[in-house]
């Protein structure tokens, strides 16, 4: 028996990385899991995974999930993806919006396709995605939100440079700021929102095609099993108590006295 056992969670952008492990995690627990993201072909072997092998993967270990492909940059493909969520499960009770696009650059030369392509995927996507979730959950006087966030949102002291950029860090800015809020309508409801960020930097393979990492650097990362963990204990919380949080992972494990549980995820090789 599973803590999560008769719940259903989409993980969106779970095909690799966080969302894979966020995903991993909660099919351990018992939750029917809808792994979501635009990969279902391999076109990079630095970039493996896809909707499909990790809903394979949770099946193998004796979990049920259902691979969905979607390009949540488009409202149209947001709103396919709860029909066929409802359509496979009846109903979805936990939602993890971890999609995430990150194009750096300074705010001079930032291109405004990049600009609104990060605002849609960062921000208006969870928004939308909650707004058509939030009702069922509402009907039902129970369910969990949980937007993955980033140390970006934390406010940059003058003249420290954040590679990055000011845009990334507005987008987990915003989502934060959603985080709170919508905690705070929804608490009569019994629905908990939080928002959670990894401790340290996460070597997923996403992260590592797009940046070179020093071993010292790998040595000072944080495992995808610890941000899953602290997901899951999150999620798993009481809503009354746990909900509207900022939380990192470092002391969500800390708080629930958790260690990160083996999840069958390998480690990305250094790049």
């Amino acid at each position: 028996m599973g803590a999560l056992d008769g719940k259903v969670a989409m993980v969106t952008g779970s095909s690799r990385g966080i969302g894979e492990g966020i995903a991993r995690r909660l099919g351990l627990e018992g939750a029917k899991v809808i792994v979501t993201a635009r990969t279902v072909e391999v076109r990079d072997e630095r970039l493996p995974g896809t909707v499909n092998t990790v809903a394979e993967a949770i099946r193998a270990a004796g979990g049920e999930a259902t691979a969905i492909s979607a390009n949540l940059q488009k409202k149209e493909s947001r709103e396919e993806l709860v029909a066929a969520a409802l359509e496979a499960y009846g109903q979805v009770d936990i939602l993890v919006n971890n999609a995430a696009i990150l194009v750096p650059g300074g705010t001079i030369e930032f291109d405004e396709r990049y600009y609104d392509r990060m605002f849609e995927i960062l921000v208006k996507a969870p928004f939308h995605l909650c707004q058509m979730l939030l009702p069922g959950m509402i009907e039902r006087d129970g369910g969990s939100i949980l937007n993955i966030s980033s140390g970006a949102a934390i406010h940059p002291k003058p003249g420290v440079s954040h590679a990055d950029g000011a845009v990334y860090g507005m987008t987990k800015a915003a989502i934060e700021r959603f985080t709170t809020g919508l905690a705070a309508e929804m608490f009569d409801h019994h629905i908990a929102v939080n928002a959670l960020s990894p401790s340290k930097v996460v070597a997923t393979p996403g992260q590592m095609f797009g940046r070179q990492y020093t071993q010292e650097m790998l040595d000072n990362s944080e495992p995808v099993t610890e941000i899953a963990e602290a997901a899951f204990q999150l999620i798993d919380g009481d809503p009354k108590t746990v909900t509207g949080g900022i939380r990192y992972t470092a002391e969500v494990l800390e708080d629930f006295g958790a260690t990160p549980t083996d999840i069958g995820m390998p480690v990305p090789p250094p790049n």
